[in-house]
Formats: C-alpha cells, sequence, structure tokens
C-alpha cells in the first residue's frame, strides 16, 4: 500500500485540521433530506401569513427589490399584508430597497420607476458603486456598477431617482467598496430590528433549498451575518420559498399584478420561464444565461460587451469547459490532483486567488473532519459530497458567494447508491496504482467495501 501522508501540498489543509480517527459516517440523504410534506394550504395563503407573522415580530420590515418577478409577488403580497389589518399600518409606506445594476434592461428601470410613484412605497433607488463578482473575467474578479471612473461606458443614463452617495458607503479607493451584503448592515443600523423580505425560492438552487430545510420552526427566516456589517438585529425573510415558478405567474394573473415587461420580450423570444432573468448574468451561477441579454435587449448587451471585462468571450464559451462547466479538463496522468487544483487556480487574478483557495481549504477541511476516508475523482464521498471534480469546479470558476456546496451532491440517489459508487471507483484507483495522485495524507484503506456502513453493507461485493 503506498503510504500518502505527505502528498497534500502545504496550505491545502487548514493548520489544526484534526482527521477523525473513529469513523461515524452516515449517507447525507439519509438524515438530511426531508421529504416535501402537504401544507396545510395553498402557497398564497401561507405567505400571507408568514408576512403577518414578520411584521408583527419586527420593528421594521423591507423588502429588497429587484424588479424582478420573484421579488414582485413578494412587494406585492407584502402590500397587500400591510394594507389588510390596522396593526400593521406602521409599516407604511412599505419600505423599497432596490440596488440599480446598470447592466440591466430598460424595461427594468421602467417598472421600478412605476412601483416607486406607488402612494403605498417609498422606494430607495441606489446607484451606487457597489462590489459585484465578474465571473467572466479570471484576471478582472470584480466589476462595478455606476463606478464614477466608469461613466463614460455606462451601460444606461443614470436614472433621475438615483441614490448616489451614503455616508456609510466609501467610494473612494474602490478597493473600499461594498457589496450589497455588507452594505445592507449599514442602511438598517440597530436599535431597530429589520426584516429584509427577499424572494428568494428552494426551486431555483439546491442552495436554496437546503437553507429553508435545515430549521423545522421558522425555516423562512435566517439570521443576517453576511459581509461583517450586520450587528445582529437583521433578518432575511423568504416567505414565497416554496413557490414555484407557475405559482408566481399565477398570481401575477390572477392579482392582476404590474410587472417587468422585460418578461414579455424574453417570451416572445421563446426563453422559457425557468431561464428568464432580468439581473446582470454575469455571476458564476447566471452566466449560462448570458446569450439571452444578446438575444433579447440588444441596446443594453452592446454597452455591456464593453463595460465588463470578458463578455464576449463568456458570450462564446460560457457553456464550456473554459469556464467550468459540462466536461471537465482531464488531468495529467501522473499530476497530483492537489497540483492540478493549484494549476488552474493560478490562472486567477492575484487579488481572487486567496479567495477562492480559502473557499477550496474550507470544503477540504469539513471533510477530513467527518471522516478519514479519500477524496475520489469523480465519485462524492457519501458523508461530505466531495470530490475532486468539485474542487476543480471551485478551482477554475471560483465560488466567491459560497453558493455552491458540496452536499448537493448527494440529493439525486439514495445513500446506498453513492457508497456503492463511491467504494468501486475506490477498488479501481487501488487496482490500477494510482492512489498516490488522490493526495491523501495518510494510507489509503487496504479494502475499500469495508468503508461501507453497516445499514448499506448488505449489499454484493463485486
Amino acid at each position: 500500500m503506498t503510504d500518502t501522508s505527505s502528498a497534500l501540498p502545504d496550505g491545502w489543509l487548514p493548520e489544526g485540521t484534526v482527521i477523525q480517527g473513529e469513523e461515524h459516517v452516515r449517507g447525507y440523504v439519509a438524515k438530511n433530506n426531508r421529504p416535501r410534506v402537504a401544507a396545510s394550504a395553498d402557497v398564497y395563503t401561507l405567505a400571507c401569513e408568514r408576512i403577518a407573522y414578520v411584521m408583527d415580530n419586527h420593528d421594521r420590515v423591507a423588502v429588497s427589490f429587484s424588479g424582478g418577478k420573484d421579488s414582485t409577488a413578494v412587494l406585492n403580497i407584502a402590500l397587500q399584508v400591510a394594507h389588510s389589518d390596522p396593526r400593521f399600518e406602521r409599516h407604511l409606506p412599505l419600505r423599497v430597497v432596490h440596488f440599480d445594476e446598470e447592466a440591466i434592461p430598460i424595461e427594468t428601470e421602467e417598472y421600478v420607476r412605476r412601483v416607486a410613484q406607488r402612494p403605498d412605497v417609498a422606494l430607495e433607488w441606489y446607484c451606487l458603486p457597489v462590489k459585484h463578482r465578474n465571473a467572466c473575467s479570471r484576471r478582472h474578479p470584480y466589476w462595478w456598477p455606476w463606478a464614477p471612473e466608469d461613466q463614460e461606458r455606462w451601460c444606461r443614463p443614470l436614472p433621475p431617482e438615483a441614490i448616489t452617495s451614503h455616508p456609510a458607503f466609501p467610494v473612494w479607493p474602490p478597493s473600499a467598496r461594498m457589496s450589497i451584503p455588507q452594505f445592507n448592515g449599514p442602511l438598517c443600523p440597530p436599535p431597530h430590528t429589520t426584516a429584509m423580505l427577499m424572494g428568494i425560492r428552494a426551486q431555483e438552487s439546491r442552495i436554496r433549498a437546503m437553507a429553508v430545510r435545515r430549521r423545522p420552526i421558522d425555516n423562512y427566516i435566517v439570521p443576517y451575518g453576511e459581509g461583517l456589517t450586520a450587528q445582529g438585529n437583521i433578518w432575511k425573510a423568504y416567505p414565497i420559498y416554496d413557490w414555484r415558478t407557475e405559482d408566481v405567474w399565477a398570481a401575477a394573473r390572477v392579482h392582476s399584478w404590474d410587472y417587468n415587461r422585460a418578461y414579455d420580450l424574453m417570451e416572445m423570444a421563446g426563453v422559457t420561464p425557468y431561464q428568464q432573468r432580468c439581473s446582470p448574468a454575469v455571476g458564476e451561477e447566471p452566466l449560462q444565461k448570458l446569450h439571452m441579454y444578446a438575444q433579447c435587449f440588444p441596446d443594453v448587451w452592446a454597452r455591456m460587451a464593453e463595460r465588463v471585462p470578458g463578455v464576449g468571450a463568456a458570450y462564446r464559451y460560457a457553456r464550456t469547459e473554459l469556464y467550468g462547466f459540462l466536461a471537465k479538463p482531464p488531468k495529467p496522468d501522473g499530476m497530483t490532483w492537489p497540483d492540478f487544483i493549484t494549476h488552474y487556480l493560478s490562472k486567477h487574478d492575484p487579488r481572487a486567488q486567496p479567495q477562492i483557495a480559502e473557499r477550496i481549504r474550507e470544503a477540504i477541511a469539513r471533510h477530513y473532519r467527518q471522516t478519514t476516508h479519500p477524496i475520489l475523482p469523480k465519485s462524492p464521498h457519501p458523508a461530505t459530497g466531495l470530490n475532486w471534480n468539485f474542487l476543480l469546479n471551485l478551482a477554475m470558476r471560483g465560488d466567491f458567494k459560497k453558493r455552491r456546496q458540496e452536499v448537493t451532491q448527494l440529493m439525486d440517489a439514495t445513500a446506498a447508491a453513492y457508497w456503492r459508487k463511491y467504494t468501486q471507483e475506490l477498488a479501481q484507483i487501488l487496482t490500477a496504482g494510482t492512489g498516490a495522485e488522490l493526495g491523501h495524507p495518510r494510507a489509503l484503506p487496504s479494502d475499500p467495501y469495508a468503508l461501507i456502513p453497516a445499514e448499506y453493507a448488505h449489499q454484493e461485493r463485486p
């Protein structure tokens, strides 16, 4: 058996990490993936009840409003609830916070303006150079909407309603500029408690689904801890977390809500309701939909291609291995997986490399806190969900908002099935004699099938 106790390069395994010696691993699916259950009412009624609860139990509420369909649903339900009982009148006019991301359709601006003109809405229209992720370019990992130094290249004229300064927002130097999550702290200072109503839905991603499965009570209310600027007085509330896309549009039709006409253009262009997007598609996950901008919003796209570094390349290659989608590049024979990860990490801007490397180290540390089992190239570990392909994806694309979690790889099959795939791949590696390439910090197990927990060991060995 090959001794790989020193195979991981310095720095990959965070200092102080203890590799567990006694196994207590179980399939993630079996213990954490709760089944869906029938609700006591329809999703619209439940959303109204949730917002009423939030308004009763927080000093202030604010709607985080992008101009998209989901925040439209939250806004209209919140207004309905606020008007439904005298005890909620203290929340009127309803505070609505809109961060204008510059590279958005003109139809979105027009819709936000119509919302701002409602007498029961107090809309704050921020056009600040907030720090945004740019996944189009490894050399330019960020961009700043409405940055004053780029005024001649702005995608749209500055709206007359724009708020362009705030005492707590540093414009200079650019490196000091806050992200939107960071700026929400100064927007909602203590001593008041504030709930930010957000149009987050579990259907949109596995991460969002997991966020509302972790708490059995008030699962849609989450403490706001992002950005280190909140002071323990802010909560995020997801009142429509269990809605589907069909529910959003059904509610808009039944209640005759106004909505963003950009969706009409996307519909006419043949973009499916599940792919329609109004915010800039330059983040890691939305990048796949970048082509939609060129098709549906040519005026903004023409400026966007000059505004955000790498947009032209991402338009052509976003759904290829160049950006970490679909097939992964093959690892050269004889190279260890940690060295392969380091190779792709080095392609990023030096400013971004420490953050991506830390994200990878966190994932590796979580794995070894739960198990002594090696990380394999393809098969996710049945207890942690981690494999080297997942880490390669992080190294190629980054995960600046930490929206990708390894355990989401364990949501498509049973725990027994994951154990079967994991042990079979490990057996193949041992037979081929390529175990040293795994970078495992201890000797590899001699019998892969002995790793299977007793409750799944009934399956026959090959």
